[in-house]
């Protein structure tokens, strides 16, 4: 059952216990696993992925199987609905439109005496997508991915999934990447397939950016080869906090809270309002839903776990403790939604409104629906093109620039004690003073 704390010191202990969530005492055996699975496929290759995806998986591949053929991608458009395939299009369609608004602009500026100056944005040559199996089907997590490595003009896209029974991959997921434009997938899981991306092996190319969420393993891959490739995040467990007032409609709050907690066992979902009535209620609500919930356990487990409902004395005070709590989603179910806005510093993603729930953003609004969780919304930001992209700085300086600077450039580095980089300088300017006869 959810429970209502009405002491702020209180709730602020409760909020950091929940933001802590994943110090899992066991981590240290973990990351000896996975560095042991990160070992094995750079030395044995497309071997070590067969062997880990029968230990850790329970499913027999053959070096075959890896790659999912193009039958299998044609097959999986006939074993989707029409109205599904038209919901992912709309999906890819909204996530496109949002994402090329993002996609950073090469720029060149021209200054005194001939300088120049700018940055170069370029795409990375190979991108990475990690889609996980397991308890739900993430149609939407590769439509997420996918499309803003396309957007930020990827060339080669690979995406890795775990395969499920029979060794198949849902067509949904076949489906979707295909109308995000990835036609290069292969059916390995887990720490092996991390491995697998950021070093190579015999059939799956390295790449130079991993992205996509999965379980600890997953992350704990990630952090390990970070170095080697870029990557998108560490992501946590999900996490939703919601602000309301008098206003809101007990139901949807409910129904909201209960969205999040199904995704996982130990994710978030915490409400801060200033009615103690609607958090009764609330409450209330929860348990009713609950009754006939087709995930019931593993909702009940996150609920009765990190489920929170926080009574306070002002929406000044509920943005505090958000704030300080940095949540991956926050909804403001208030009269007001605006007018709170400018005292929302840290969160991954803001609904705004008692008709914008959570789900319209992780499927199909456009903005990215990978975000900062556990905490990180203090200091990072969702998935975008950006992510996939990088820039170089452009420098271009005039024989008459570099004079100007000559003497700065001397005093700094001979301050450092770097004598070759002041007379890299130096020469360029004596040999301009004083130009020899050809």
């Amino acid at each position: 059952m959810l429970r209502i704390i009405n002491q702020v010191s209180e709730a602020r202990t409760e909020l950091r216990r929940i933001c802590d969530r994943t110090h899992d005492e066991q981590i240290i055996h973990k990351e000896a696993t996975v560095r042991e699975v990160l070992q094995a496929v750079q030395r044995q290759g497309d071997r070590a992925l067969i062997h880990y995806t029968e230990e850790f998986d329970q499913r027999t591949l053959k070096l075959e199987d890896l790659r999912v053929s193009g039958s299998e991608l044609d097959a999986a458009y006939q074993q989707v609905s029409k109205e599904l395939l038209d919901a992912i299009q709309l999906a890819r369609r909204n996530i496109e439109a949002f994402h090329r608004q993002r996609v950073p602009k090469s720029w060149v500026q021209f200054g005194e005496d001939n300088v120049v100056l700018g940055k170069r944005y370029t795409p990375v040559d190979r991108a990475g997508l990690y889609i996980p199996g397991g308890r739900a089907s993430y149609v939407s997590t590769v439509l997420m991915n996918a499309v803003p490595a396309k957007v930020a003009g990827v060339p080669r896209i690979v995406m890795v999934t775990p395969p499920g029974p029979e060794k198949a991959v849902n067509p949904a997921i076949l489906v979707a990447a295909q109308e995000a434009g990835v036609q290069e997938i292969y059916r390995v899981g887990g720490a092996q397939a991390i491995a697998a991306l950021a070093y190579g092996t015999e059939t799956i190319p390295n790449v130079h950016v991993i992205t996509g969420p999965g379980n600890i393993y997953v992350t704990l891959a990630k952090k390990l080869v970070y170095g080697t490739v870029g990557i998108d995040s560490l992501a946590g467990p999900s996490e939703v906090l919601v602000i309301a007032d008098q206003s809101a409609n007990p139901v949807y709050v409910a129904t909201d809270l209960l969205a999040q907690a199904e995704h996982d066992p130990m994710a978030a979902a915490i409400l801060i309002t200033t009615d103690v009535s609607l958090g009764r209620q609330v409450v209330a609500e929860v348990e009713r839903q609950l009754v006939n919930h087709p995930r019931r356990l593993l909702t009940e487990k996150a609920i009765a776990h990190y489920g929170l409902v926080v009574v306070v004395d002002s929406l000044d005070m509920a943005i505090e403790l958000s704030n300080e709590f940095a949540p991956e989603h926050l909804e403001l179910e208030v009269t007001d939604p605006w007018g709170l806005i400018e005292g929302v510093r840290h969160a991954g993603a803001i609904f705004l409104g008692s008709s914008t729930p959570e789900a319209i953003g992780d499927y199909l609004a456009g903005p990215n629906h990978t975000l900062p969780t556990s905490g990180a919304a203090r200091y990072a930001s969702a998935l975008g093109v950006e992510t996939f992209m990088k820039h170089s700085s452009l420098i271009q300086y005039s024989p008459t620039a570099l004079r100007k600077v000559a003497d700065a450039i001397d005093l700094l580095a001979t301050c450092e004690g770097l004598p070759s980089h002041a007379d890299s300088v130096k020469r360029r300017v004596e040999d301009a003073d004083d130009p020899q006869d050809p």
